[in-house]
């Protein structure tokens, strides 16, 4: 999945024969996963159509301040402006991508000068600035131009380069507009590159574990892991190579980078864990492990014979307990799910097991525990910091997990 699916991004078209190839870059916009919006300025519809660009984005095409809309009665026709509102749009994304950028664009973004829609919502976007520059050889390596160049740069704005070919003069130089799959590939990497878990590796646990009482029947409880999968999912979106190592569970990570390693029992789970953990950073276990299974398993199915029916049980491995005995650099949290004396219970916890953080649920709030959309989580560091959360989603909940890994390692 690329790291622009579901984001936000303004494309801004300038009025450079280069505008016919935003409408393929669109196309690869919306292939990647990202919502568009187009906004042209006046000079750029002689170059490609704004119905073009519509239709590829599913969106309007905006172009100017305000649109005309017309107003019919039984006894006058009237018109309506319509304002196209650049703050909101400014606000409303998570990439601003101008392509092509004119010279004569670049100067305006320079100098604050604002006469034209694109113009407006890029002084008012809050979001990071991506600029593709076009034009000919002799304009490109213009004094003026490489001044704008930097100056963009120093904003904060990012450059995608020009390439080297052919170009609308009949010149071959430096100038070209970089292809399309081209700054796709060039956006992508340099988010990729700044996200704040990159080269970090971590190991989740999710859903509950089934313990076998023969080969139908079975001791378990009702997680669904969705806690598990959603911080998988937060920490692949920010760049970790995340294992998620599963119980049984319908659910699949939305990341398709997150590798996904399926288990049953809490015997499996325990093996699967100390495969990896030696080669992690972080170990987040948000499993419901059970807590006991049957100590003898039955061959057959056993047949419903006596009125009473006794399973002989025996504890399972502890299996966070056994990575923080083995724990070295990794940064360990573990959750905590209680009924009464939840922060003492939780902070035993943090000592007997060596972990980093806990996140503690209370089945007393309401809104937390199994097969609910929301949590109720509290923080306890190892040196007994509480933090108390208040409701939220679980995906939510799991971008806070997360940031509190970006905070540690910051």
């Amino acid at each position: 999945m690329s790291v622009l699916s579901g984001k936000k991004i303004i494309l801004g078209v300038t009025g450079g024969i280069a505008a016919y190839k935003t409408a393929n870059l669109v196309r690869l916009f919306i292939k990647a996963g990202a919502q568009v919006q187009v906004i042209m300025t006046p000079a750029s519809v002689d170059f490609v159509t704004p119905l073009t660009l519509s239709t590829l984005s599913k969106n309007p095409v905006y172009i100017n301040f305000f649109n005309d809309e017309l107003s019919t009665t039984s006894t006058e026709t009237s018109k309506t402006a319509l304002w196209n509102n650049h703050v909101e749009m400014g606000l409303w994304a998570d990439f601003m991508v101008i392509a092509p950028a004119t010279a004569n664009t670049m100067s305006k973004m320079v100098n604050g000068n604002c006469d034209n829609l694109l113009l407006a919502t890029y002084l008012s976007a809050k979001c990071p600035v991506y600029f593709a520059p076009a034009m000919d050889l002799d304009m490109y390596k213009h004094p003026s131009t490489l001044n704008s160049f930097e100056a963009l740069k120093k904003f904060g704005n990012i450059m995608i380069p020009a390439e080297s070919g052919e170009l609308a003069s009949g010149l071959s130089g430096e100038g070209r507009m970089a292809e399309p799959e081209n700054i796709l590939s060039f956006i992508e990497k340099d988010i990729t590159s700044k996200l704040p878990l990159k080269n970090k590796k971590i190991l989740i646990t999710a859903g509950p574990t089934y313990e076998a009482i023969d080969p139908v029947r079975f001791i378990g409880n009702h997680s669904t892991g969705k806690m598990g999968y959603d911080i998988a999912d937060a920490a692949a979106n920010l760049g970790a190579e995340v294992i998620l190592v599963s119980g049984p569970s319908h659910l699949k990570p939305k990341n398709p980078l997150v590798n996904v390693v399926r288990v049953t029992s809490a015997a499996q789970m325990h093996e699967a864990c100390h495969n990896y953990f030696n080669n992690v950073d972080v170990a987040i276990a948000a499993a419901a492990v059970a807590d006991y299974k049957p100590k003898n398993v039955a061959s057959q199915k056993i047949k419903k014979n006596d009125s009473a029916f006794t399973i002989e049980l025996e504890k399972t491995t502890d299996i966070l307990a056994s990575l923080g005995e083995v724990k070295k650099n990794q940064f360990l949290i573990g959750f905590a799910l209680e009924t009464e004396n939840e922060i003492e219970h939780a902070k035993q916890k943090i000592q007997k097991k060596n972990l980093d953080l806990i996140v503690l649920n209370s089945l007393n709030d309401e809104g937390a525990g199994f097969g609910k959309p929301t949590n109720k989580v509290t923080f306890i560091s190892k040196n007994f910091t509480i933090e108390p959360q208040p409701l939220k989603s679980k995906e939510e909940v799991a971008k806070d997990i997360i940031n509190k890994i970006v905070e540690h390692y910051a």
